[in-house]
């Protein structure tokens, strides 16, 4: 086995991905590992971890599956840059709207932490507040 493929375990520590969830996204055809060993274990490249670090990207993201198949179509389409102008145009749209997606989504996730943190001060002054009265009784 050459240095640049790597078993799933250690694609799963680099990634932080669990060994179900990598097989997972194997079965469903996000990620298929380049090459498969003698012994029958998977085997992946760089290129492959890069992909499974780009969906775990697209996970808190609430992409769903199909999206995230499509995106990673997208950017092999531009990696291959074998359509003519007028399909590279189309691509680079689709990218854009993903681009779009993505943005709107982080906006989202920022006002509910915002929502969150408030929360968390709210009960922190409120502990601070019970604790304040139960010292100011002793």
């Amino acid at each position: 086995m050459g240095q640049d493929r790597k078993q799933i375990g250690e694609v799963s520590e680099r990634t932080g991905l669990s060994l179900r969830t990598i097989r997972y996204y194997e079965e469903v055809g996000l990620v298929i590992p380049s090459a498969r060993s003698h012994g029958g274990f998977r085997l992946y490249t760089d290129s492959d971890i890069a992909r499974l670090l780009l969906v775990k990207q697209m996970k808190p993201l609430d992409f769903s599956l199909e999206e995230m198949r499509d995106l990673l179509t997208t950017l092999d389409e531009l990696e291959r840059d074998d359509a003519g102008t007028a399909g590279r145009e189309a691509t680079l749209e689709r990218l854009s709207t993903f681009e779009a997606a993505a943005e709107e989504r982080c906006r989202s996730l920022r006002a509910q932490l915002e929502s969150a943190e408030e929360f968390a001060g709210n009960l922190r002054r409120e502990l601070d507040d019970r604790r304040t009265v139960v010292a100011g009784s002793r």
